[in-house]
C-alpha cells in the first residue's frame, strides 16, 4: 500500500465521486469516500456534500488521532472510515455507499447475516469474499462503529442492515472496484431471486481464495 499525498488525494477522491455520482451509484448527498495520505491521517468528503459536486479544497483532512484539521466538517459516517483503518492497516481508502440494488438486499429478510450474497461470480469472490451483515443502527450513531468493528479485522466489506455497503481497499481504485462488484452480485441475485441458480461450488470458490489469498 503507497500512501497518497494529500493533494493527489484530494483530486482523486472527486475524480471518483464524479465517476460514482454520474453513474448512478449514489444519489443527492448521500455516500462518501476517504483515502489514507503519507503525510498522516486521511482526506474525507464533507458532510452533506453530493459525490459529483466535490471540492478539493473543501474536503475534509482528518488528523490521525481523528479529530478534523481542516477543510469542511465531515461526513457524519467518518467514524466507519475511521473503524476500518483502525482495523485494518492495509486500508488505503475506504467507500461507502446507499447504491440502490445493495441497499435492497440489505433489506431481505431471508438473507444469511453471515454471508448475504452467494459466491455467484469468480469476480465477487475475488473482490469481497464473505460480506457479514451488520445489524441496523440510525446513520451517525456511534452505535453502528461498535457493531461494525467485530467485523474489520476479519472482512475488507460489511453491509449495513437497511442501509448500504462499506468497503476498505488498498487504494481507492481497490475500494471502489470491489464496492462496485458487489452492487453488481446484488444486482445479480436480486435478478436471480426465486430461480434455481447454480453458485460456484465450495471447491470452485477455494480455488479462486487461493489466488487471492
Amino acid at each position: 500500500m503507497a500512501d497518497l499525498t494529500e493533494h493527489a488525494a484530494r483530486e482523486a477522491i472527486c475524480r471518483l465521486g464524479a465517476s460514482i455520482f454520474s453513474r448512478g451509484l449514489t444519489f443527492g448527498s448521500s455516500g462518501n469516500i476517504s483515502a489514507r495520505v503519507a503525510e498522516g491521517g486521511w482526506v474525507m468528503t464533507p458532510t452533506n456534500a453530493s459525490l459529483g459536486e466535490l471540492d478539493p479544497a473543501r474536503l475534509s483532512r482528518i488528523g490521525a488521532d481523528g479529530r478534523l484539521v481542516g477543510g469542511d466538517p465531515p461526513t457524519k459516517e467518518a467514524f466507519l472510515h475511521r473503524v476500518m483503518y483502525e482495523g485494518r492497516q492495509d486500508a488505503g481508502a475506504v467507500v461507502h455507499l446507499h447504491s440502490t440494488h445493495s441497499v435492497a438486499v440489505s433489506c431481505l429478510a431471508d438473507v444469511n447475516p453471515a454471508d448475504v450474497l452467494p459466491p455467484i461470480t469468480a469476480y465477487y469472490v475475488m473482490r469481497i469474499g464473505h460480506l457479514p451483515l451488520v445489524p441496523y443502527f440510525p446513520p451517525g450513531d456511534m452505535q453502528l462503529a461498535e457493531a461494525v468493528r467485530p467485523f474489520v479485522g476479519r472482512h475488507h466489506a460489511v453491509l449495513l442492515a437497511n442501509h448500504g455497503p462499506v468497503v476498505a481497499g488498498t487504494s481507492l481504485s481497490a475500494a471502489a472496484g470491489a464496492i462496485e462488484e458487489l452492487e453488481e452480485t446484488a444486482r445479480l441475485y436480486l435478478l436471480l431471486h426465486g430461480h434455481r441458480v447454480r453458485f460456484l461450488t465450495p471447491e470452485q470458490v477455494a480455488e479462486l481464495r487461493s489466488r487471492v489469498g
